[in-house]
């Protein structure tokens, strides 16, 4: 089982290229308690140099409430999530095209896997799951819908996530947080 949640920072290193990000986990009390998830990242894709800013927030159980990204350049999105998978735009609009995505995957970072590894505690036994996400690449912030598969292999210790188009296959084994220790050919923890 996962340690309580406690302040925690962590950093990654994208294991090709230059590049970091700088990790802060808090848990949130009060009127709306949960989990606050703050962090830059630098790095490049393509060759083309990035700086994303984002902020997670989520319920006591991990599920995405909102999300706030901004670059360096001035790109910026705002998306609100209900817990059910029905998300709008910072202007309230409505997106139903993420209808039933309830997790967020982030370009250039790693600790978006924790999200659905933490909300949804399997076991080996489980099996695996299939899940839509709300996928973000950071060179356009244009979001999309991605399937993706998570099993987990050694209870709290290692999950295999698999691209539903069977693109790309890793193992992660994580920390006591539920935080990836090593992505396998893209990251590294510091």
């Amino acid at each position: 089982m996962f340690r309580p949640l406690q302040p925690t920072t962590v950093r990654w290193r994208p294991l090709e290229g230059e590049g970091l990000e700088h990790l802060t986990l808090m848990p949130r009390n009060g009127p709306q308690p949960g989990i606050r998830i703050t962090s830059v990242v630098i790095g490049a894709r393509a060759g083309i140099p990035y700086g994303v800013r984002y902020t997670i927030d989520c319920d006591p159980h991990w599920t995405t409430t909102a999300l706030t990204l901004s670059t360096t350049t001035g790109l910026h999105l705002s998306l609100v999530s209900d817990g059910l998978g029905h998300w709008q735009d910072g202007d309230g609009q409505a997106l139903p095209a993420f209808d039933g995505c309830i997790d967020v995957d982030l370009a250039g970072t790693p600790f978006t896997n924790t999200l659905p590894i933490r909300r949804l505690s399997l076991r080996p036994e489980d099996g695996t799951r299939s899940l839509d996400m709300l996928y973000i690449p950071f060179d356009t912030f244009e979001p999309l819908r991605d399937g993706q598969h998570y099993t987990c292999l050694t209870q709290d210790r290692l999950y295999r996530y698999e691209a539903a188009d069977r693109s790309f296959t890793a193992e992660l084994p994580l920390d006591a947080d539920g935080l990836v220790l090593d992505y396998p050919t893209l990251f590294i923890r510091t």
